[in-house]
């Protein structure tokens, strides 16, 4: 019988996953990673408590279930790397870097130590293996939950070992149906949708804390290097941000850029944010190993964007250059780009 590791984090989605792999004959082994303190974090993935559900879960369904502590190299990939992006003055992606790093990363050595010929999550996206053997990533028929945006950076090697059963799943009410029809635990539990290090959604906050450094004030400057004011800290502003600037101009003003060098912030108008070009790099790509020519294609700058018209070209140092049709608002260093093809992703990188 083939095993496969479960990586349970106590929600509905992983625990539903254990059930349908069940049915199609595996033989599976629960895996849930302690990425905090019990006093971190409640309730949020990673925690204790909900590796005590996983458990549970796991028990109900007669599974074998291992509890990996992970505190260390999720402090040292994720957390760290946060921090240093955020004062380097980019807008990271943690999400990103978590399942990079730590499901299918760390985990996935784990399920190969247990001799798992695969690896299964509750993200919701779909995999292929093409006629010649390579393998592909789809987005989930569920389009509202489609998560191929964090996961644009898995390798052929990765997904040979990977599955998501969610991914073929019309809507969330039937995966919520299947859990209860089973008695687990997770049945009803709420989504997050926060961070999991930063539940109140403060990074400022977190970051200090973090650090234990104050960020220092400077300088306000519109586009042309005027200075028109004072910030209170450069890590506490987003490219497009308009709330929470503590200056008045007479009109409404947007964060347009930042430059952690001389601790400067850039306002500007709205129509300032809208750009056509952006480069990336630290580029995976899926389908084939490189771009030749020019790639039409679709692509989207953030998780919850709509994928947009460009033309994708590689650069001779491995980055790609992405044009959009249209002018695409507020394009962030240090988030990522990913390239669609219809339901397929091409592949991505860090918006650089």
């Amino acid at each position: 019988m083939s095993r496969a590791m479960i990586a349970m984090s106590g929600g509905v989605d992983s625990s539903v996953s254990a059930v349908l792999m069940q049915e199609m004959g595996y033989e599976c082994v629960g895996a849930t990673m302690t990425l905090f303190t019990s006093q971190d974090s409640e309730g949020k993935c990673g925690s204790v408590d909900n590796a005590r559900d996983a458990a549970s879960v796991a028990a109900r369904l007669g599974m074998e279930h291992h509890v990996y502590p992970m505190e260390d190299i999720f402090a040292r990939m994720v957390i760290s790397p946060f921090v240093k992006v955020y004062e380097a003055g980019a807008t990271p992606n943690p999400c990103i870097l978590c399942n990079q790093n730590l499901k299918f990363g760390a985990l996935l050595r784990k399920a190969m130590e247990l001799d798992c010929d695969k690896i299964v999550t509750g993200h919701y996206a779909r995999t292929e293996r093409r006629e010649d053997g390579r393998y592909l990533l789809r987005k989930a028929k569920n389009t509202a939950k489609d998560q191929t945006y964090v996961l644009y950076f898995l390798t052929q090697e990765q997904l040979a070992h990977i599955y998501f059963p969610l991914g073929d799943f019309d809507s969330k009410e039937q995966i919520r149906e299947i859990a209860r029809e089973h008695g687990l635990v997770s049945a009803h539990k709420k989504e997050s949708q926060d961070i999991c290090f930063v539940p109140d959604g403060d990074y400022t906050g977190f970051i200090e804390r973090y650090t234990g450094r104050k960020y220092p004030c400077g300088d306000y400057c519109d586009l042309e290097g005027n200075v028109l004011g004072r910030h209170s800290g450069i890590i506490g502003y987003t490219i497009g941000q308009r709330k929470g600037l503590g200056i008045a101009l007479g009109k409404p003003a947007y964060v347009c850029g930042k430059c952690a060098e001389t601790n400067t912030v850039y306002l500007g108008s709205n129509e300032d944010l809208f750009t056509r070009e952006l480069i990336a790099d630290n580029v995976n790509l899926i389908p084939f190993e490189h771009i030749e020519g020019e790639l039409r294609c679709c692509a989207k700058v953030r998780y919850n964007q709509q994928e947009q018209p460009a033309t994708v070209t590689e650069l001779t140092d491995g980055r790609i250059k992405v044009v959009f049709d249209e002018p695409q608002r507020a394009i962030a260093e240090g988030q990522a780009v990913v390239l669609y093809d219809g339901e397929y992703v091409i592949g991505g990188g860090i918006i650089s």
